[in-house]
């Protein structure tokens, strides 16, 4: 009798460490169909960078065409600052509405690291990771795994939590100490949304100004309309008064933004502010062990679209996106453009003078 209860015990623990592995594998199966089948698709969220002590959110829009056709809207939900992150066939730009300037380059982005808001590459950690754990999370289902951010090391995992139905509802970046660092929350995920053939042109998100000869008027083209019920409608309606009177207000540098954060046995040694055509531009030279220079200058909207090539990784920092070199940072916040430069510090050291670098109200 012994034998036979312990004979039904064993085979009750088989069949329930059973059914937990085709959860999880029938879970990650029901999600690499979604995404392997899905030819476009169209998200809604919002993401959270914590940067210290303080809170940055966006809002977030994605789209994706196959082909490696992506766009990403972030718009800061506090100053409402916006920049759209497009791959297309031509390349990789991060563009910069407010002042009608972008920059391209030639990048892996976005399979060079882990993305918190794009499907593929959270598929990829999934199925890549072989210490993956999964586990029941009341109605949902939490799956943990690595996190691949070469340029912060700090950023060691991540959680992505799913509902019955294999649809991703939230993803959570976390540090060496288990604290959330990066968080996305997804409100929309349509796998069948439809674009126009030139939704991810340039051109569909500056202002493409023609002038005719006939009327000499200009035409703005920016609609970003797609075919489906998803209206994804560029929210910069500024005029080009409003941009030049947002210019007029950042002709001049009022306040010195400082790093929070500077490498061992290094100094400031120098100040300098020049002038420049339409605005300033401010150098602080740090001297000593580990020196480099901090460049601000004001931006102007340009009146006809400036494509700036550069070299270069994507970095998505608190509060911008970044352009990351071997010996420099470079991003645009708060209609001001940044540069960090060292020809001896690496990514990781320019990257943490960069984060330091706080210059926007933030929520709480």
């Amino acid at each position: 009798m012994k034998k036979k209860i312990l004979f039904i015990l064993l085979v009750g623990v088989f069949l329930l460490s059973g059914c937990g592995k085709t959860s999880e594998s029938s879970i990650i199966k029901d999600l690499e169909k979604k995404i392997n089948n899905s030819k476009s698709y169209y998200i809604e969220g919002t993401l959270e960078i914590v940067n210290n002590e303080d809170l940055y959110t966006y809002d977030v829009k994605v789209s994706y065409a196959k082909g490696d056709n992506y766009k990403v809207n972030l718009t800061n939900k506090v100053n409402n600052h916006e920049q759209v992150i497009l791959r297309n066939s031509d390349g990789v730009y991060v563009v910069t509405p407010r002042i009608n300037k972008s920059f391209k380059f030639q990048s892996d982005w976005p399979y060079n690291n882990s993305q918190v808001y794009l499907l593929k590459p959270l598929l990829d950690d999934i199925l890549s990771d072989e210490n993956r754990t999964f586990t029941k999370d009341g109605d949902n289902y939490k799956i943990v795994v690595a996190a691949n951010y070469p340029n912060n090391e700090k950023l060691v995992k991540q959680e992505i939590l799913l509902d019955k139905e294999a649809n991703i509802k939230k993803v959570t970046v976390m540090d060496t100490n288990g604290t959330a660092q990066i968080t996305m929350n997804f409100d929309k995920i349509d796998l069948s949304s439809k674009f126009n053939d030139n939704y991810f042109d340039l051109k569909e998100i500056i202002d493409v100004k023609e002038e005719t000869p006939n009327d000499n008027k200009t035409t703005e083209n920016n609609t970003n309309t797609n075919t489906n019920t998803n209206t994804n409608t560029n929210t910069n309606t500024n005029t080009d008064k409003d941009k030049a009177t947002e210019t007029k207000q950042t002709s001049t540098i009022e306040d010195v933004i400082y790093p929070m954060y500077l490498p061992v046995n290094t100094y400031l040694s120098n100040k300098e502010k020049v002038s420049k055509d339409n605005g300033e531009r401010l150098i602080l030279t740090f001297d000593g062990d580990n020196p480099f220079m901090l460049i601000e200058e004001t931006v102007t909207y340009e009146k006809e679209h400036l494509i700036v090539p550069t070299y270069g990784e994507l970095e998505l920092m608190a509060s911008t996106v970044a352009i990351v070199n071997d010996n420099s940072v470079n991003w645009i916040d708060n209609n001001i453009e940044y540069y960090v430069v060292s020809d001896k510090l690496s990514k990781s050291e320019l990257l943490d003078i960069a984060r330091s670098i706080s210059v926007l109200p933030v929520s709480k």
